[in-house]
Parts: structure tokens; sequence; C-alpha cells
């Protein structure tokens, strides 16, 4: 089983519309998806309740119980404030961090800091864990994308997607869809958005 984390230590940057559309694509694909939600608000286990019936099945950790092996991925959504020996544990645990960031100074001056710490991980500097970023919430029209896009290409980190602040998550999210759900003239542009991160997580999974 492959384990993608999605993690920043800041709350509100995006991780749960992240997690959640990461997991319903891998759904979508046939393979068998457990999505673990660490966050105390516990969005990403409200967003299963309202699931459908008919969309790919997703499963939580709970109803997964000791059969965790027999699963293809674990997605994470992680919470706010991770750091030190959990943020340590987390980054062992998975194959793939994903962070989201938001093009704002808060959220850029928050990653950075959030960033230098995963630099100095064990697993991460061994190359056993793989780290990406992705823009979230992104104008592209907007001088804060331009700053977002400069701080990121400097991190050290591959920079895989920018995903723009559409109404088209809003809406999946309070059907208990994601985006990879829906019908794909409705979120075509989005999809493309996606298309070199689930390359690159698909790449990295089979390594």
């Amino acid at each position: 089983m492959k384990h993608i984390l999605v993690a920043n230590a800041k709350g509100g940057s995006g991780k749960t519309t992240l997690a959640t559309n990461l997991a319903g694509y891998l759904a979508s694909t046939s393979d068998k998806v457990m999505l673990a939600d660490l966050d105390r608000q516990q969005s990403a286990t409200q967003w299963l309740k309202r699931r459908p019936t008919e969309a790919p099945m997703i499963h939580t950790l709970q109803s997964a119980g000791k059969l965790t092996n027999t699963y293809d991925w674990m997605v994470t959504d992680s919470p706010a404030g991770l750091r030190d020996e959990k943020l340590a544990d987390a980054v062992k645990d998975a194959d793939i961090v994903i962070v989201p960031i938001q093009p704002s100074a808060f959220d850029i001056g928050a990653a950075a800091d959030f960033l230098d710490v995963l630099h100095q991980e064990k697993a991460i500097r061994k190359q056993k864990t793989f780290v990406a970023l992705v823009g979230s919430r992104v104008n592209s029209r907007t001088h804060a994308a331009v700053g977002l896009a400069e701080f990121m290409d400097d991190t050290g980190f591959p920079v895989l997607a920018y995903l723009r602040n559409s109404q088209v998550y809003t809406a999946a999210a309070e059907q208990g869809l994601s985006i990879f759900d829906m019908r794909p003239s409705l979120v075509a542009q989005d999809i493309e958005q996606w298309s070199v991160l689930l390359d690159w997580i698909h790449n990295t999974h089979q390594e």
C-alpha cells in the first residue's frame, strides 16, 4: 500500500480539498482507497458521509480495521499545526507528502517555516519519502500568484500543479464527490490542472 500524506502546518491551506479529490481520483481508477482524517474538524469524514453510494467506494481508516494491508492507497488529511515528533512520525510513515500552499503572504510565510522543517526530516533527506508542492486556490492573473510561483520554485521541491479557485470544488464537496466524479464537461479545465501531479504520483508509486 502506498501512503500519501497531505500536510501543511497552517490551517485553511486546502488540505482537505486536495486529500478528498486525490482519494476520489484514485478510487475512480478502480484502486482500493482508504481516506484517513486526522484533522480536528473532521471535514473529510463529513465529506465521506455525504458520498453517494453509486460513487466509487472510499473507505475510512476505521472501516478498514485490520485489513489495511489489502488497500492500494491511503490518503491522509493531516491536522493543522502538525510538527515536531508527530510530523516526523507522519513523514516516516508516508511514501509521498503533498503540501498545498495558497497565494498570500501569510500562507507563504507559514509554508516557508514548514518546508524548512521538511528539508531536515531524515526520511526526506534519504529519499525514502518524496515531497511535492501544489498551489491552492490560485488566480493566475494576480501578483500574489506570481509571488507564490517564485517562492515555490525556490524551495527545492517539485512544483506539480496550480489549482484554480473554482466553484466546482465547492459543488463537488457539498455532494460528497471529487471533481473526478463529475460530468467531464464541467471540470475539464480543472482536471487538466491535475495532470502533472497525477502522473508524478503514479511514477513515484512505481519506484
